[in-house]
């Protein structure tokens, strides 16, 4: 490896287990020489992620409830006690009701349409603004989103809707903070054999027709991604802002199957 994010801090939100892309995304930033610190939402999850985060050497956990402003303050104030600065933000959270991701798109609920909205994208605004004052030497934002937000896809519903509007909050924000010198942008994988994918219905065979139809023949893996994330964190990327990366092996390219699996 090149060091190339020596002497970077980086907050990593969303881990849920070791095949969760948030974590390869982990592993790629530690592997060149970044510092980490994690959060998590709940005890469950935090024992899932402190063995993670030990490995790669970091001590540094927050819980956050990102739809909980005191949860925020207090995770936020934790983490401002050990460091001074960050320089590059990686939020990786998103949640809707399993149930309405079936179905009719027209029978999403007003309460779950708030939630899939709160969690899914506001929470990428709420934590930029906490994060925003302490990359002192400019630094780097992203999230995760998906095909789904700009093409109709069985199964996400609403999802598509709330990764729509987190693109949007993306091309927003690269405005908003590009005079800090603050790059913003966002990763959409094709399907990944994930704990929040395992949630989508029909995954299985989502997965099985991208790996069928796609130029290469196979999906997206977290090494991929997390190399991505380097690129962009990393000053190759620093003039690179408000993009949609997408790492896919090419399917986004394609209007039909391929011929033999018409």
């Amino acid at each position: 490896m090149a060091d190339l994010l020596k002497g970077k801090r980086a907050l990593v939100m969303g881990v849920a287990n070791d095949r969760s892309i948030a974590w390869g995304i982990a592993r790629a930033l530690a592997a060149e020489g970044a510092e980490l610190a994690f959060s998590y939402q709940g005890e469950a999850f935090g024992k899932r992620v402190v063995p993670l985060a030990e490995s790669l050497g970091s001590d540094l956990l927050i819980d956050v409830d990102v739809t909980d402003d005191d949860a925020l303050d207090a995770g936020f104030a934790t983490l401002w006690e050990r460091w001074d600065r960050i320089d590059i933000l990686v939020h990786a959270i998103a949640y809707s009701d399993k149930s309405e991701l079936q179905g009719r798109f027209v029978n999403t609920t007003r309460n779950n349409f708030k939630t899939s909205l709160d969690i899914s994208c506001y929470s990428l605004i709420d934590v930029a603004r906490r994060v925003a004052p302490k990359m002192t030497e400019g630094g780097t934002i992203l999230t995760l989103t998906y095909a789904g937000s700009n093409r109709v896809t069985p199964f996400y519903n609403v999802m598509g809707v709330a990764k729509a509007a987190l693109e949007a909050s993306v091309r927003y924000l690269a405005n908003d903070l590009g005079p800090d010198g603050i790059r913003v942008n966002a990763i959409s994988p094709g399907p990944m054999k994930t704990l929040a994918g395992a949630a989508i219905g029909g995954a299985r065979k989502t997965f099985r027709h991208t790996e069928a139809n796609a130029p290469l023949r196979h999906n997206a893996t977290l090494e991929a991604i997390g190399g991505t994330a380097v690129y962009l964190a990393s000053d190759y990327g620093n003039c690179t802002t408000g993009e949609i990366i997408t790492v896919d092996c090419g399917y986004h390219v394609l209007g039909m199957p391929q011929p033999e699996n018409l």
